[in-house]
């Protein structure tokens, strides 16, 4: 899954890609290098992020729903907490709603998805965007998040969304310490279990950095955490993970395929 950013204050390129016809461009390039699918958001949800008016944010990723759902051959998703941009995002080509909530911040959010016969990618994050890094705090994180995924996926299941098109994403980053981060990671295969594809999104994310921090190393900018997205993105693969959301598709799409072929002979 590629993400294309229509945002000014992304953490990871804020600004970027504003410009309609830039994201565009940026979302075709996307697939040219491999994308299965494409994730669309005009609302950032970094650490401290304020809310977003849904009218604005219908009016940043509109043009570029549209105009990738047209071009780009490959599904779209919208990364929305509201149902009014979701539906519009619907009607404009996209066939998938990321909803980094999970369907609580906004009540009309799964029917709207089960009216449109959408995917739907339920997440889980500790608090909001706004809040959600001050105190994380979990007994189990793996435990706590499994149930939380669990309800959530019974509650698209009652709205009338179908199960094979609910995913699921233990959301690093949202609300999780690095030790939370990593026992999520480590932890992919009990997540699984509930019967849904996991969509596991590491791009660029502090965790990196911090791991940067605690082998003596300097703490890396978003831009420069390749390496480290490639390590953690293969990780998820191997444990579980049917859909992985990255920045930077070609590195991805490369290293999945040397792995693929070392695999091919390790028992020979």
């Amino acid at each position: 899954m590629g993400v294309v950013n229509v945002t000014p204050d992304s953490f990871s390129d804020g600004g970027e890609f504003l410009d309609p016809e830039r994201a565009i461009e940026h979302g075709l390039a996307l697939v040219a290098q491999g994308a299965d699918l494409l994730d669309v958001g005009g609302e950032s949800t970094r650490p401290g992020a304020q809310p977003l008016a849904p009218a604005e944010e219908t009016r940043r990723v509109l043009p570029v729903v549209a105009g990738l759902a047209t071009r780009a051959g490959v599904p779209i998703s919208i990364d929305t907490l509201h149902a009014e941009v979701a539906r519009a995002a619907l009607e404009a080509g996209a066939t998938i709603v990321n909803d980094v909530s999970a369907g609580r911040a906004d009540e009309r959010m799964l029917a709207v998805v089960a009216e449109r016969g959408a995917g739907f990618v339920a997440m889980h994050m500790q608090g909001s965007p706004r809040d959600m890094q001050r105190a994380p705090h979990y007994a189990d994180v793996v435990a706590e998040v499994r149930e939380f995924l669990a309800q959530r996926l019974e509650a698209a299941l009652a709205a009338g969304v179908p199960r094979e098109r609910i995913w699921l994403d233990p959301g690093i980053g949202f609300g999780k310490t690095l030790e939370h981060n990593l026992a999520l990671l480590r932890g992919l295969r009990r997540l699984a279990e509930l019967g849904a594809p996991l969509l596991v999104g590491v791009s660029r994310k502090s965790f990196v950095a911090a791991i940067e921090e605690r082998a003596g190393l300097p703490r890396s900018a978003p831009l420069e955490r390749a390496g480290g997205t490639l390590a953690a993105s293969l990780w998820a693969a191997r444990e579980g993970a049917a859909i992985l959301r990255v920045h930077e598709v070609a590195p991805l799409r490369q290293a999945l395929a040397v792995e693929a072929a070392l695999a091919e002979g390790a028992g020979g």
